[in-house]
């Protein structure tokens, strides 16, 4: 055995005993002892555990969908649609009932309750709606507006636009105004921080480490990182550490050239 591939195996047993020291001194998060990876794809990222139902895997048109626990640092572009008196009155996913005329959006993953700015691309044109269901199930989609949100951005004529979603922070407190009370949200610094683009996500390990693997031919930082909702652990394979949303923002869209459109970026 060289010297380097002593090295080497001293790294990873140092990583280990500090992984496991952690383990022993934590509350409130899950660890999974895993295998180790192959020499290419970097270890397993440790994540806090959640028994919030909203955030647990669904399954629609035989595809599954796995929700983030976060939406802290959320960027992704691509097509938006609207639904609008079909749909008016119906039960929403969050439990509450569709209202048209209000500011409202689905989104597959993105946590109930969180609000986004939507950017229409092709007119500049911007509108702040609050995610209360799931959808589009339309390939391609990444958002569905409600009518109002969809007509303040110029999409309902066009009925199909793409656009730009960006996560902001979480309703702090609410104000009133002369059109009603309006909620207060907190909204993060998004140029600064560090950065990283979600490729994938999957239950079984092997299949994360799978694509991982590939990716690793590509890009220098390759991370998997494991979220604990209930009973199930989920396996998030996640591209690059990038210090600025710019740069971010590139490697999304070369992720999506390559075929990973449902590609998004997330602040660490």
């Amino acid at each position: 055995m060289n010297v380097i591939r002593i090295k080497d195996t001293l790294s990873f047993i140092c990583i280990l005993v500090w992984v496991c020291s952690l383990c022993s001194c934590s509350t409130g998060y899950h660890y999974q002892r895993v295998n180790r990876a192959p020499d290419h794809t970097r270890l397993v990222i440790l994540s806090k555990a959640t028994k919030d139902r909203t955030l647990r895997p669904y399954v629609v048109n035989g595809t599954k969908f796995y929700p983030l626990s976060s939406s802290e640092g959320f960027v992704q572009t691509g097509l938006a649609s609207w639904y609008g008196p079909k749909f008016h009155g119906n039960k929403t996913a969050s439990g509450e009932r569709y209202n048209m005329y209000k500011k409202t959006a689905a989104h597959k993953t993105l946590p109930l309750g969180t609000y986004v700015k939507v950017l229409n691309l092709d007119n500049g044109k911007q509108t702040v709606v609050r995610i209360n269901d799931r959808g589009p199930f339309v390939k391609g989609r990444i958002i569905d507006l409600s009518y109002t949100a969809a007509k303040e951005i110029g999409l309902v004529g066009p009925g199909v636009a793409k656009v730009k979603v960006t996560a902001l922070g979480k309703q702090v407190d609410t104000i009133k105004s002369p059109v009603g009370t309006k909620p207060v949200i907190e909204i993060p610094e998004m140029n600064r921080g560090l950065f990283t683009v979600q490729v994938g996500a999957f239950i079984r390990q092997e299949n994360a480490l799978r694509l991982a693997d590939r990716l690793k031919v590509i890009f220098k930082n390759v991370d998997i990182e494991v979220n604990k909702i209930r009973s199930q652990t989920i396996y998030r394979v996640r591209v690059s550490r990038i210090k600025t949303l710019t740069k971010a923002t590139s490697v999304e869209k070369r992720l999506e050239d390559m075929g990973f459109r449902q590609a998004f970026i997330v602040r660490l």
